[in-house]
């Protein structure tokens, strides 16, 4: 027991490390990082916002980010898979906690979580946010373009949120659409996967829709992400109901007829070739969960987004040193 501690989420004295205590016990942040709001040297911050306001269905994304969190705890100790490695050996990641909102004036609630994103991004970390309802990714788009410029949008989900909008709705349903008329996203280089609805307009993003990824493999679906996105800095939302309500009952409008978790999370892990400068996952909706299904599925998604993360960083350092050897330095950036 001498290398073992108990709540990590506050005693650790370090921003990297494994956690080493036992996963049924102790305070939950996300995968056991520290809790902070001191970001000064992280590579990566996991921010929650705890918002379900704008749903068109079923309430109680709002405990989505205490649902993840505690998903999270059995994902820490072991090199994680599929990575075959302890991400926090050298990749510096924090839990920020969640965003303060303001209940009964959901108005400011936009400003207020585009504000406090652009604080956590100047600081040069990458930021991965726990939802909420698919409205918290409209705030975040827009304080990740003010630093990159449009931004390619690859999107996991059953809708495609491109319903009419007057630009002042708060609406989990017509953010995307928002988006792309504002320039915020560019729809040349967007692509939306597993989708089951049709909304009156597409707005020029590519659509695979959930009857056409049943057919392809992992491999195929990564591959058209990546083709799509050609380079392009990226924001990666990954809505729960993308996959199929036998692997995510726990959200607020799901539809039947979608992927399963495993053809996704294989995705994912194929998208190293993606620039992908920030992430989300949204919608799980604890209350109508079974056994933590799609906590545990929301908790994998995130951990995929940090193993990419990590992976990046290996190759990024093993450039700069063999660069250092030849006498030249490898720029580093902030993208996955």
């Amino acid at each position: 027991m001498a290398n073992k501690n108990i709540d990590h989420a506050f005693t650790a004295r370090s921003k990297t490390g494994g956690a080493l205590e036992p996963t049924y016990s102790g305070a939950l942040s996300f995968m056991r990082r520290k809790y902070t709001k001191d970001v000064k040297g992280a590579d990566a911050v996991v921010w929650g916002i705890p918002f379900d306001a704008a749903v068109t269905n079923r309430p109680g994304a709002r405990f989505g980010p205490q649902a993840i969190r505690r998903a999270s705890a059995i994902l820490d100790n072991d090199p994680q898979y599929p990575f075959s490695r302890d991400l926090f050996e050298h990749l510096a990641v924090v839990d920020y906690g969640d965003c303060l909102l303001d209940s009964g004036n959901h108005q400011k609630t936009p400003g207020t979580i585009e504000r406090e994103a652009t604080k956590i991004l100047k600081s040069g970390a990458f930021l991965l946010t726990l939802g909420g309802d698919h409205f918290v990714t409209w705030p975040l788009l827009k304080a990740h373009a003010a630093i990159h410029g449009p931004l390619a949008l690859v999107q996991f989900d059953a809708h495609q949120d491109t319903w009419p909008d007057d630009g002042k709705r708060i609406d989990h349903g017509s953010f995307v659409g928002r988006a792309v008329k504002e320039g915020i996203i560019d729809p040349d280089r967007s692509i939306q996967i597993g989708i089951r609805t049709h909304a009156p307009d597409t707005f020029g993003i590519k659509i695979l829709y959930g009857h056409e990824i049943e057919e392809m493999r992992a491999s195929d679906i990564a591959y058209a992400i990546v083709d799509r996105t050609g380079g392009k800095k990226t924001y990666l939302t990954f809505d729960i109901d993308c996959l199929d309500p036998a692997y995510a009952p726990g959200t607020g409008t799901p539809v039947a007829g979608g992927p399963s978790s495993a053809k996704i999370l294989s995705t994912l892990r194929q998208l190293n070739q993606v620039d992908i400068v920030g992430a989300d996952v949204v919608e799980v909706a604890p209350a109508y969960d079974h056994a933590d299904i799609t906590a545990i599925a929301g908790s994998m998604v995130a951990m995929q987004y940090l193993g990419l993360l990590a992976e990046r960083k290996a190759r990024l350092e093993e450039l700069n040193n063999n660069g250092n050897h030849n006498g030249a330095a490898v720029n580093h950036g902030q993208g996955i």
